[in-house]
């Protein structure tokens, strides 16, 4: 059987193929974030068939504060469950599991967008977003009203019908903020070696825990290497990967850090690789790869090679909604 093919089951979620449909930001919201005609269209276009296993929703933010751009979803108060209700049935009616990722932008947030201060583990400039204003440093308080928020965004999430919620630290976001060295310069226990780095992911993911339930599924995208000078490298991410599946996190999705989503002089598809592949050795917990995928025969030897559990397809997706029905045509 093709590996990409092979279904894949945890204790917690069953996928019919190793295929993801990773988050990319549409903007299509209405009016506050909510979920509009558009969205809904949009995503039973890209679940139509059921050959992606599983989508996971763009992010979301999980308050004002925390809103990255005009457009964006919201997961930040209980009138957006029923709105959130419809897209995870849209998803799933087609066969395949739906993931909403939940978001704070931090030092990447705008005051045009939001209307309030941008915050971050410190006051410094984010590598990622060099033209924005210098975020406040977040204050103990502040950082256990966050996680609070997380912890509602999840609770909204599995009452609205998800399969699983997606914690998001990756590409310059909050999270990813305190993960790198760039952006935190705490010296309180927020910050300095990587396990005073990832307090803040392993605070957030007990609140998850304890707000969804043993049952439900948490995900979490790392952006596992900044690729700059004095910015996170894999070895931290092992860390961060280790202390995330001891603490609960069931499926670690890996994508960039303060680069975003791409890689620099990346010419290879599944650039992020050599990152899933040091991590998979070190977890026993599924690993998504992402990153320039466009052929299945190439997602097929990142498989067949243990660079990965699962193989995210985003651009071309999000280009071409018929990719994935050829792709698992072609290797059926």
């Amino acid at each position: 059987m093709s590996y990409l093919l092979k279904p894949l089951k945890t204790k917690k979620i069953e996928l019919t193929n190793r295929l993801v449909m990773p988050p990319m930001a549409t903007a299509k919201s209405q009016g506050d974030g909510k979920v509009s005609e558009e969205i809904l269209n949009y995503y039973q276009e890209k679940s139509e068939g059921g050959y992606i296993s599983l989508i996971i929703i763009e992010h979301s933010f999980i308050n004002q504060q925390g809103k990255a751009s005009n457009g964006q979803l919201s997961i930040a108060q209980d009138s957006d469950i029923e709105g959130l209700k419809k897209l995870a049935k849209i998803i799933q009616k087609s066969g395949s599991k739906a993931v909403m990722q939940i978001n704070h932008a931090g030092g990447a947030a705008t005051r045009e967008v939001t209307g309030i201060a941008p915050v971050g583990p410190s006051a410094t400039e984010n590598p990622r977003f060099k033209d924005r204003e210098i975020p406040q440093e977040l204050s103990k308080e502040d950082i256990k009203n966050i996680i609070k928020d997380f912890a509602e965004a999840a609770r909204r999430t599995k009452e609205a019908g998800f399969d699983g919620v997606e914690i998001h630290s990756a590409h310059g976001y909050l999270l990813n903020q305190f993960f790198s060295p760039l952006s935190n310069k705490r010296t309180d226990e927020y910050g300095g070696d990587v396990n005073s780095r990832i307090r803040i992911h392993l605070e957030v993911i007990k609140a998850v825990k304890d707000a969804v339930g043993e049952d439900f599924p948490i995900l979490l995208r790392l952006g596992a290497a900044d690729y700059i000078e004095g910015g996170t490298v894999v070895e931290d991410s092992i860390v961060a990967a280790k202390a995330f599946e001891k603490a609960g996190i069931d499926i670690i999705d890996i994508s960039g850090g303060f680069l975003g989503y791409v890689m620099p002089n990346a010419t290879e598809q599944g650039y992020f690789y050599p990152l899933t592949e040091a991590i998979k050795k070190e977890v026993s917990i599924p690993v998504i790869l992402t990153g320039g995928i466009v052929d299945a025969e190439a997602a097929e030897k990142l498989l067949a090679e243990d660079k990965a559990d699962l193989i995210g397809v985003g651009r071309v997706i999000f280009k071409d909604s018929t990719w994935a029905k050829r792709a698992v045509e072609t290797l059926s």
